[in-house]
């Protein structure tokens, strides 16, 4: 009986070194919402977050994906409220086995608690984009144009990045067709659905919300089913973001800039840092 005690004993080590390498069992998605690129939207007033239509459009989409995810196996849903102060959803509307998130996010928008997909919702293209339905990067109002590494972005490859920091893939976006386009530029095998066609900045041609919403829920569906599939998108070596404000967001000259930051004309910053996370915290943590 010793001697099998210690032979047990000697083998636990190597038995917890297996367990860890052992992945855990992919369940969790983490939805991004916004507005601009849910179907039937296409004017500015439209997306007022207290606006009736937007809330009832965004949340039959956002529901409609989270019973895709559901149906292909997906354990935790969590939804984040990411348009314009949090305030288009309600906790009394969207899906019951989803999970509401609600308000600002500080820069790592929970993704270090490793989600196991990311997926963007009513999602619009980045600022300087044609045709796209109110593209913009961030803030319409604020920000003219991003740059990383060189090029130009937006929402969608700062925040693929982001999650691929954490080696999260995204496999999925609802949009116009020049969201999906931005998409597939950084993740080519992601699930896209467009619920929209551009003509110009305030102009559409959009499928009926009913019709999103189906193709909606079969894209979560073949997106979580094909998740394993889809690599994150990682941004390698140092980055740097170069940030063009508006007149109006502009950073007084007079002011003093942090280290790592400087400035490149009288509009625009440039961060830098020795790979993704320490350029995207100096520029994130400073807005």
């Amino acid at each position: 009986m010793a001697t099998y005690r210690s032979h047990i004993a000697r083998q636990i080590p190597e038995l917890l070194a297996l367990l860890v390498t052992v992945p855990l069992a992919a369940q969790s998605v983490f939805i991004i919402t916004d507005a601009e690129g849910v179907a039937g939207i296409c004017r500015q007033e439209q997306t007022e977050p207290t606006n009736a239509e937007l809330q009832r459009l965004l949340t039959g989409e956002v529901n409609a994906a989270v019973r895709g995810f559901l149906q292909a196996g997906a354990k935790e849903i969590y939804v984040w409220d990411g348009h314009d102060g949090s305030r288009t959803l309600s906790a009394s509307t969207i899906h019951p086995s989803a999970k509401l998130v609600m308000g600002s996010l500080e820069p790592r928008m929970l993704l270090e608690r490793k989600f196991d997909a990311v997926a963007f919702v009513g999602q619009h293209a980045r600022a300087n984009r044609t045709p796209a339905v109110m593209a913009h990067s961030y803030s319409s109002l604020g920000i003219q144009r991003i740059l990383m590494n060189g090029r130009e972005v937006g929402e969608i490859e700062t925040r693929a990045a982001l999650a691929g920091w954490y080696n999260i893939p995204v496999i999925f976006l609802s949009g116009d067709q020049a969201a999906a386009e931005d998409l597939r530029a950084v993740v080519p095998n992601a699930e896209v659905v467009v619920v929209k066609e551009a003509l110009s900045y305030y102009s559409c041609i959009s499928l009926a919300a009913e019709a999103a919403q189906s193709l909606i829920e079969q894209g979560a569906r073949r997106a979580w089913e094909r998740r394993h599939e889809i690599r994150p998108y990682r941004v390698e070596g140092p980055v740097t973001f170069e940030v063009e404000y508006t007149t109006r967001n502009t950073l007084h000259p007079a002011l003093p800039l942090r280290p790592g930051v400087e400035r490149v004309d009288a509009r625009t910053l440039r961060f830098r840092g020795k790979d993704f996370m320490e350029a995207w915290l100096l520029w994130r943590s400073g807005e």
